[in-house]
């Protein structure tokens, strides 16, 4: 997906693998561009698609067009619910919840800050920008993610 902020991403690295946080560091000095650098990898990656995939479910239900969910209340709150079902499951098989900003992904202030991040991301075009895009011209990566995502969820939970 593309980023709200074009000018950061974050790398990492496979478990064992030794670090790449000083070369990682070296590609991207003097860019404009801000490299977070992710130890846990795998955790942060597991955590991402639980939260991507019920906003790539929306997108497909709406064909595309994440305004016409701007004014479900209850849909949106069923992607939190998708997503925070995902994490717990996720922090149940022991890992890590990442970024930890969404440590706390039980608690009424993360689904108020997921509402209001979905709510602007459904009323403006952030949504066509940074979800529905992407959602709908890959299809075969969104089924593998969700085929993945499904296969721990269902090992695991």
């Amino acid at each position: 997906m593309a980023s709200i902020d074009l000018k950061k991403i974050t790398i990492g690295q496979i478990p064992g693998a030794p670090s790449d946080e000083r070369l990682i560091g070296e590609i991207f000095a003097g860019t404009k561009y801000k490299a977070a650098y992710e130890p846990n990898m795998e955790d942060y990656l597991l955590c991402h698609a639980a939260f991507v995939l019920p906003v790539a479910f929306a997108c497909c239900k709406a064909d595309g067009d994440l305004k016409k969910r701007k004014g479900d209340t209850a849909y949106l709150n069923r992607m939190i619910d998708a997503n925070i079902e995902g994490y717990r499951t996720i922090r149940n098989a022991g890992h890590e919840i990442l970024p930890k900003s969404d440590a706390e992904f039980e608690g009424d202030a993360y689904r108020r800050t997921c509402l209001r991040f979905f709510k602007l991301m459904c009323a403006t075009s952030l949504g066509k920008i940074c979800a529905s895009d992407h959602a709908m011209n890959a299809v075969d990566e969104m089924s593998t993610l969700d085929r993945d995502l499904k296969r721990f969820l269902r090992d695991w939970g």
